[in-house]
């Protein structure tokens, strides 16, 4: 069932993406697609979402990574 609105909530090449990451990063494609189902769900996706905007939700929901520098004296 999950699959199915899935396919309903995304065009061919957002939902080959999230395959992909779904392979390397599982934890954040089932982010993604719990955050996609609730907004379906809530009525604020009322058409399927492009690879460009499934990109910007990645970079949304996606921690930003921690920079550390060091000072050599």
């Amino acid at each position: 069932m999950r699959q199915r609105v899935l396919l309903a909530l995304l065009d061919p090449q957002a939902r080959q993406r999230l395959m992909n990451i779904r392979l390397v990063k599982p934890d954040l494609a089932m982010a993604v697609e719990n955050h996609l189902i609730s907004a379906a769900s809530s009525g604020r996706l009322s058409r399927p979402l492009t690879d460009e905007e499934l990109k910007q939700l990645l970079m949304r929901i996606q921690q930003p990574k921690k920079e550390f520098k060091f000072d050599r004296r």
